[in-house]
């Protein structure tokens, strides 16, 4: 039997009587059988019987019964135990990204949008009881991914954004912030929150940012901000071989901190700067244990009982004992 429990342990404590009485046993056991003396027995046979040496036998077996009893009354058994878990109260996150061509910037590794992408997705995974959705800007912005509870959509389209022009170039942080906003704005979560990243200042778009905050506090929706990037200089993307690829140089990081933590003091958020790989994990990791969701565990024990064999066990040998004693043994005691 494996992973078995005892319902009542303290039964075992009587496993010290058994000493006691095989301790008694040998210290009386001369005394068990009916003695008479004689002077001399040359008048009879000296063979002792076979039966006589296998009397200790009985002892045995009562021994063994009552130890199968103590293990009985002690209640042995498995359990098999299952959880269901349900969401009382959900929270629904949009997750507005920048991806303009300047998240291509290498002052992350590999660069920005690459340790974004990791970073995000090990967040989406630690939420298995939210929903969560995906809503990429640039100079314009659009939902990839409605707010939905299918984590692996949601990382799969994560995975898959790259810079590829389709957007026009430019930063809209407020047409970023405005998208994720109608994605829950109607919803009947008990908490709606946006995680609104980005490394440039809004150069774009027809909604400023302002505006879309406003919005966002009255329809009760918290915007975390962050900035991404380093401070100081950066390899950025400034100019297209003729092979297409991008060409790097070092450039200076804007990024319109200022406005980022105004939208998220307006709507109880908070702002973050992420200037490196481990500090952008240590944000996600913030955020994650800020918005927690209350979940209703419910436990199911199915107990098998294994005390039934031992009671068996216990009963054959006590009848065999008794068996034996009122019958092999019946001139010996």
């Amino acid at each position: 039997m494996t992973n078995v429990t005892f319902l009542n342990p303290g039964f075992f404590w009587f496993f010290l009587l058994i000493p006691i009485a095989i301790a008694w046993y040998i210290w009386t056991r001369n005394n068990q059988s009916a003695t008479l003396k004689m002077s001399s027995l040359k008048g009879f046979s000296t063979s002792k019987s076979v039966l006589g040496k296998l009397k200790p036998v009985l002892f045995v077996l009562r021994i063994l019964a009552l130890s199968a009893l103590i293990i009985a009354m002690a209640r042995p058994r498995t359990v098999d135990i299952s959880s269901q878990t349900k969401t009382t109260k959900g929270i629904d996150i949009v997750l507005a990204i920048d991806v303009s061509s300047s998240m291509l910037a290498k002052d992350l590794k590999p660069n920005r949008m690459e340790a974004l992408k990791k970073v995000a997705s090990e967040f989406i995974e630690s939420r298995p009881n939210d929903r969560i959705g995906l809503v990429l800007y640039a100079g314009e912005g659009y939902t990839k991914v409605p707010v939905t509870s299918d984590k692996a959509v949601v990382v799969d389209a994560l995975n898959s954004i790259k810079f590829d022009n389709v957007l026009q170039d430019g930063t809209a942080i407020g047409t970023g912030l405005a998208t994720a906003i109608n994605r829950v704005k109607d919803s009947k979560a008990k908490s709606k929150v946006i995680i609104l990243l980005t490394d440039g200042v809004n150069n774009s778009g027809t909604i400023e940012p302002e505006t879309a905050s406003d919005i966002a506090k009255e329809y009760g929706i918290k915007v975390y901000t962050i900035g991404l990037g380093s401070n100081g200089m950066a390899m950025y993307p400034y100019s297209v071989a003729p092979n297409g690829d991008f060409i790097f140089r070092m450039m200076k990081v804007e990024i319109d901190e200022q406005l980022l933590k105004n939208i998220a003091k307006n709507t109880g958020g908070r702002y973050y700067r992420a200037n490196s790989n481990a500090k952008l994990e240590t944000i996600y990791d913030e955020i994650n244990k800020l918005e927690t969701t209350e979940i209703e565990e419910l436990k199911f024990y199915d107990y098998d009982e294994k005390y039934r064999p031992f009671l068996i066990f216990a009963g054959i040998l006590l009848l065999l004992e008794v068996g034996l004693r009122n019958t092999v043994y019946r001139s010996f005691i």
